[in-house]
Parts: C-alpha cells; structure tokens; sequence
C-alpha cells in the first residue's frame, strides 16, 4: 500500500523532471540562455551562462503527477495551495525573463496567499509553547491567524529565495524539509495522506533537478521554481494541522540568515532587497570552504535540525529555536 500510495508519485515525478530537465537544456542550448544581467548576479555564485527554466521541470512533473493520481482527490483547499502556487510560479517566471520589483513581487505573493484562504483552508486550532490547545472561535483569532500565516508564508518564499544563491544549495534544503513534512504527515496524531503524496511527488520533481543542480550546476531553478515551491511548503504547513512551527524549525537557519542580513542591510543604511555578500554561504566561502563543504553543512544542520524537530513538541520547540538563534549570533 505505501509502495504505491507513496513510492509511486515520487519515481513518476522523478522521472518526469529528468526528463524535462534534459529537454529544456537541450532546447535552451539551442535557442536562448536566460541570462539577466541584473543585480542579483552580485550575490548569486552561479554560472550566469546557463539556463535559469529548471523550475518548469519542478512544476510541470509535479502538477502532471499530482493531477493523474488516483489516489489523490483534489479537495478545494488542495487546489488553493496549487493555484497559489501557480500565481507565485507566474511571477517568479517573470521576474526571470524581466525582473520585476518588490513591490509587484509581494503584491502577487500575498495575493497567492490569500487564494489558499479564498479556497477553503482553514485553522481550528494552535497549540501555545505549553501545549495547551487554542480554540480559533472567533473572527478576530482567526483574522490574525490568518495574518500571521501570510507573513509566514511571504517570509519563506523569500528566504529560500536568497538562500537559492549557490548551486545545489536552496533546492537541496528545501527537499530535506519537504521530506520531514513527509514524515510528519505519517504521523498518528496528523495522518494526512493527502499530504503524503503531494509531498513525496514534489520531493521526487525536486531530486530530479538536483541531479543537475549541484555544483558545477548544469540548469538553475530561477525564480520561477524556488518560488513555486517555497509557496507549496507554506501553503502545506499550514493545511497540515498548521504545522508551521514544526517547518519554521526545519528551515530555522535560512530563515535566521535571511533576518540578520536584513538587520545589517538597515544598520549600514541599504535598502533591504541591495544585493551584496553577507549570507552564511558567502561568509563560510571566504574562509575557505568549497560550495560541496557549505551544502553539506547546511543539509546536515537542516537533517539535524529536522530530526529533532519531528520528536519533540511546544516548549521543546521554542528552546530548540533560541538555541540555534544564540548559536547563529555568535557565529555572525
């Protein structure tokens, strides 16, 4: 029953996004090289010369796998997430071919955002760091639910978006944590199948392009895929029995990342969205370490990271967090 409940959408969507990732290479070598001559190129360590459409790959194999899934019932608040999903793809895809602004950017992410609550997901209940379970029994609880939800989705997209600046590193994060809300979705006290397979689908579209992504990557996701799938695993922590404290701790370290350098970027009196070389990856680069070594130690922090994360609860959780955020002070 797993094999085929699970197994089988993540091989389908693997062999499906080689497949098309081998495609849009050859048809990108043969055509064009979206290649923008931007500012985001002055943080990116990437080879600006090849193709940015791998992101296409993620979301075709993944839609295509998960519209053909029997097993699989598309309710209204599942299709939220993936036409959520769809509109940030659509603005990721044009900020690839021209970019965009913020502004425009954030508009139509929070836009997608509040598709998914337009279409039926809906939170009952959250538990506080004590465990104690609060009733979501009111318009204003559910309004700033429903706010705080929205920032933390904008939040992840655009965090794993400037995590995305070297090759392997942002997609192979994001497929260790997909796979932790896998097994999260397993779980007896979540036992969401839905879940399950929309995860294992968007983790098999994932491998299939990381295979051409680590370093020397051969194809870039863009910000057409990165956003596509930052949006998925928000729109699913939050379909998922508002799992968004489990997530926020799986990919705590890119999200801390992503607010020191905001608060460094304010300090020195640069606008926040100024490119510039003062992420993680960039530091641990200058000292000395290859794009292999910084991949690995962030995959390996985020396993770690996760593994805690999916065995133990409130409290736990919130000690876990600071932890890592003195830890991550210290270092900066």
């Amino acid at each position: 029953m797993i094999l085929t409940l699970y197994l089988k959408p993540f091989l389908f969507a693997f062999g499906a996004s080689v497949f098309l990732i081998l495609a849009i290479k050859y048809l990108s070598a043969k055509f064009f090289v979206a290649n923008k001559n931007i500012r985001k190129e002055n943080r990116h360590i990437h080879n600006n010369k090849i193709s940015r459409w791998g992101g296409i790959a993620i979301v075709v194999s993944f839609l295509g796998v998960i519209l053909l899934d029997k097993n699989l019932v598309l309710t209204k608040d599942i299709s939220g997430i993936l036409l959520g999903g769809l509109v940030v793809f659509g603005i990721g895809f044009w900020d690839d071919l021209k970019e965009i602004n913020w502004k425009m950017q954030f508009f139509f992410q929070t836009l997608a955002v509040i598709l998914i609550f337009i279409f039926g997901v809906r939170m009952y209940s959250i538990s506080n760091p004590l465990g104690e379970v609060i009733l979501l029994d009111s318009l204003v609880k559910n309004l700033i639910v429903i706010l705080i939800a929205s920032v933390w989705a904008i939040v992840l997209i655009n965090a794993m978006n400037w995590l995305d600046g070297m090759d392997g590193l942002g997609m192979g994060v994001y497929l260790i944590g997909i796979l932790a809300i896998f097994l999260l979705s397993l779980k007896p006290e979540v036992n969401q199948p839905p879940v399950g397979i929309i995860t294992m689908a968007l983790a098999g579209a994932i491998l299939g392009f990381l295979i051409f992504n680590f370093p020397p990557a051969k194809i870039m996701a863009g910000s057409n895929g990165i956003f596509f799938v930052g949006f998925i695993v928000a729109g699913l922590s939050i379909f998922a029995g508002t799992k968004i404290a489990t997530t926020l701790l799986i990919l705590f370290i890119p999200l801390v990342d992503f607010f020191w350098v905001i608060l460094k970027r304010l300090k020195g009196g640069k606008s926040i969205f100024s490119a510039d070389h003062e992420h993680l990856h960039h530091k641990l680069m200058k000292i000395g370490w290859s794009q292999w070594q910084i991949n690995s130690f962030f995959y390996l922090i985020t396993i770690l990271v996760a593994t805690v994360a999916l065995n133990v609860k409130g409290l736990g959780k919130i000690l876990i967090m600071l932890g890592l955020l003195l830890s991550t002070k210290r270092k900066s």
